[in-house]
């Protein structure tokens, strides 16, 4: 259990340097989980607090891993060829 007085605790959360790779991840994955609602339902105030922890979850998950896997599917040139494929898909025969 952390003390009150560390100074990795702040009050708008654990700083990221400071949490651990599995809980980094689960954090990231809670907040992408919850963005949807947040903006939709969301006071201003949440939605920028939202906005500003994922982006610093997120750039300490790409500090730690800048190796980190991306699926070709997930490029520019996997889209390209997600459309190319759909387009002859519906394409009369």
């Amino acid at each position: 259990m952390r003390h009150a007085n560390d100074p990795h605790i702040r009050p708008e959360g654990i700083s990221p340097h400071a949490l651990g790779n599995d809980t980094l991840l689960h954090e990231l994955e809670q907040l992408h989980r919850t963005r949807h609602e947040t903006f939709l339902y969301g006071s201003e105030e949440a939605l920028k607090r939202h906005t500003l922890r994922t982006g610093e979850l997120e750039a300490e998950y790409l500090h730690r891993f800048p190796t980190r896997q991306v699926t070709a599917a997930r490029t520019r040139a996997g889209a390209r060829a997600r459309e190319a494929a759909a387009r002859v898909e519906s394409l009369p025969e």
